[in-house]
């Protein structure tokens, strides 16, 4: 009898697992390796594959939008990553006990909640030469309306600031959850010692949000590399594809040409850039605890 409770106990958790385990490998592992298979062949989607080794490959890397369009997912990761610190520096503003503080709190949520679509939409009537609040703003100045979205050198950079908008609040809503969980005996310890300020930001504070701040970067960097809503919403990769990224390219090939293959070559490149980048800064972030 006592055999056979402990075998349960064994095999318990298996039985816990195993549901969400299956679910992973049928709705996470399976589409990647199908999209990788996909990608070494010729399809529209409809009939008959033809497999073409690796040329749809050799094709992206010679296809100028391919790389017009990394260019500006590259724009994306490198801008993105002031989404953590500006979040870290709101959750600091916002963690404290003074009257008003959660409306304020509240208000910052806001982007977080709302859909990206909106996200878009709002961004676009805030762009608009016509009037938007941006151009009023720039007016007040003497300045000439500027059209950001129709703009080849401006366009990447008016969508990423939109999509900084809820990637912040996204942030700081995690190292809010972080501060919150703060261990209370190491910061009384520090002041005992003298610390404040930035020494007691810099050894006390940001070593016990190391979780939150990987969290952050991880979610903030995929969010980068799939940046495909507000894109869509804004300018369909416009005008003439100079805003285009990996995932709009992707979905433009596959939908609206019928090529499939070549659209799965794109997101095979796409995921390869994402686990590589991950991939290296867990790596980093492992070696720094070790340290």
């Amino acid at each position: 009898m006592q055999k056979l409770h402990s075998k349960q106990q064994q095999w318990m958790p298996v039985l816990f697992l195993a549901p969400a385990v299956i679910l992973f490998v049928v709705y996470v592992i399976f589409p990647i390796l199908q999209s990788i298979w996909l990608s070494f062949y010729e399809w529209d989607g409809i009939g008959e594959k033809t497999f073409v080794g690796f040329r749809n490959y050799l094709e992206l890397f010679d296809d100028y939008q391919f790389w017009v369009a990394l260019k500006n997912n590259l724009y994306w990761m490198v801008f993105f990553m002031l989404a953590p610190p500006i979040g870290l520096g709101i959750a600091l503003f916002l963690n404290q006990k003074v009257m008003g503080i959660r409306l304020v709190k509240s208000m910052f949520f806001f982007p977080f909640v709302i859909s990206q679509v909106v996200v878009g939409l709002v961004f676009s009537w805030f762009y608009d030469p016509s009037f938007g609040l941006f151009n009023k703003a720039i007016g007040l100045f003497g300045m000439e309306p500027v059209a950001i979205l129709s703009d080849e050198n401006w366009v990447t950079f008016g969508i990423i600031v939109a999509g900084l908008w809820p990637q912040i609040a996204y942030c700081m809503i995690l190292y809010l959850t972080g501060l919150n969980n703060l261990n209370p005996d190491q910061i009384e310890a520090a002041r005992l010692d003298g610390a404040h300020g930035w020494k007691m930001l810099r050894h006390v504070i940001l070593p016990q949000l190391r979780p939150a701040t990987f969290i952050a970067v991880v979610v903030t960097v995929i969010g980068a590399l799939r940046s495909f809503d507000l894109v869509a919403t804004m300018t369909s990769g416009g005008p003439f594809g100079t805003s285009s990224v990996l995932a709009y390219f992707m979905y433009e090939q596959s939908i609206f040409n019928y090529r499939a293959g070549y659209g799965a070559a794109i997101a095979t490149v796409l995921f390869l850039i994402m686990d590589i980048y991950i991939a290296y800064f867990l790596w980093r972030m492992l070696k720094s605890e070790k340290a």
